[in-house]
């Protein structure tokens, strides 16, 4: 009975860390990434719209990116959300397409970086605790409701806890190694 609970507990969390690795492309590490971008939107004709919806944006080198919009009229825009979203990269335009240089990562930068990345992995991991604790509550309420017995109940939130600690330890993992790839650039 409480193994429906458990499937679905499963779920949030694998996609509480799907959620996190997302997140976690919006990172730069010192090379252009075209995910970088996923999260900016433009104002395009009285409509927030995504920046990949208005241009083409392409990886010319390892440390550049361009953007070339399909409006000409939308670069003023673009260049305006670039800079308004604390990627710490100033654009330059040549009227047609937008060029974004990624400098090298100072080591101030690569500590703030580290450090946006563990504020995600504390996020992620309150969202896993929020879903152990509705998991946990949706277990109490079916021993409660005599619809399991007791001893089910505590192999129930074991076997919870197991899963929260395999989670946990896997967004570890994946922020030790995003941190040394921030750090060893």
């Amino acid at each position: 009975m409480y193994t429906d609970v458990l499937k679905n507990l499963e779920t949030k969390m694998q996609k509480t860390i799907n959620s996190y690795k997302e997140d976690l492309k919006t990172i730069r590490a010192g090379r252009a990434n075209p995910a970088l971008l996923d999260n900016l939107s433009i104002d395009y004709y009285g409509t927030q719209t995504p920046l990949n919806q208005v241009s083409t944006i392409n990886v010319a080198e390892a440390r550049l990116l361009t953007i070339q919009p399909w409006d000409v009229s939308t670069i003023s825009a673009i260049e305006k959300s670039i800079l308004q979203s604390n990627l710490g990269i100033t654009p330059s335009n040549d009227g047609k397409i937008i060029r974004l240089p990624f400098p090298a990562l100072t080591e101030e930068r690569r500590r703030d970086l580290a450090k946006l990345v563990r504020q995600y992995a504390e996020n992620a991991k309150v969202a896993l605790r929020n879903s152990r604790r509705e998991a946990m509550d949706a277990i109490k309420k079916l021993e409660k409701n005599s619809e399991i017995s007791e001893d089910e109940l505590r192999t129930g939130e074991q076997e919870i806890q197991d899963l929260i600690n395999k989670y946990t330890a896997e967004i570890d993992s994946i922020t030790k190694t995003k941190e040394d790839e921030l750090m060893e650039i």
